[in-house]
């Protein structure tokens, strides 16, 4: 005779793309550029003159080209994670590498609006605004190279767990752009 007993749903842990660990990872990440914000925003509450003054110097053009770079290599990543789930190894690394491409893009203008503003003087240590933009979007920066690395990385396995990992590592870098960009370089 049969058992009868019904198999163990699966929990909503069970149920997440990617590795757990990685979650742990991504919760935390969210954590510490919230608390950035936070600060970033109770500074700008705090000198509303001096952060309209710093944030003048900014480059908007170049924030939004970055912001398209993040939006459209979410979705090269997006489609890798699809290939892992179809074993598709050739367009997992396909995808990845356009991602990665898109990512390095991101770098390279981020680098060049650094380069522009520190030649018109500003620098960390030029004023409130400056030190918080250049810790935010420098905290990014590095985000954006750790995600590069970590596609790289899981594109040359094209394990479906690692790939939707290094995928959901790569949205939590593109969500956090997209609410620095406005933040730092929109709102008044």
């Amino acid at each position: 005779m049969a058992d009868a007993t019904p198999a163990p749903e699966a929990g909503a842990l069970d149920s997440l793309p990617g590795h757990l660990m990685m979650w742990v990872l991504i919760f935390s990440e969210l954590a510490a550029f919230g608390a950035l914000l936070i600060g970033f925003q109770v500074a700008r509450a705090l000198q509303p003159e001096a952060f309209a003054a710093g944030q003048g110097q900014l480059d908007p053009a170049l924030a939004a080209a970055n912001t398209l770079c993040l939006v459209s290599s979410g979705w090269f990543a997006a489609r890798a994670s699809a290939a892992a789930q179809l074993g598709d190894r050739r367009s997992v690394w396909r995808w990845c590498l356009g991602a990665c491409t898109l990512g390095a893009a991101f770098i390279a203008i981020k680098l060049f609006e650094y380069a522009g503003e520190i030649g018109r003087g500003a620098d960390i240590d030029s004023s409130t605004f400056f030190t918080l933009y250049f810790l935010l979007t420098g905290f990014h920066l590095l985000h954006v190279a750790l995600g590069v690395a970590i596609l790289i990385a899981v594109a040359w396995r094209a394990d479906v767990r690692a790939v939707e990992s290094g995928a959901c590592f790569w949205h939590m870098v593109d969500l956090v752009w997209l609410v620095i960009f406005p933040i730092v370089y929109l709102v008044r």
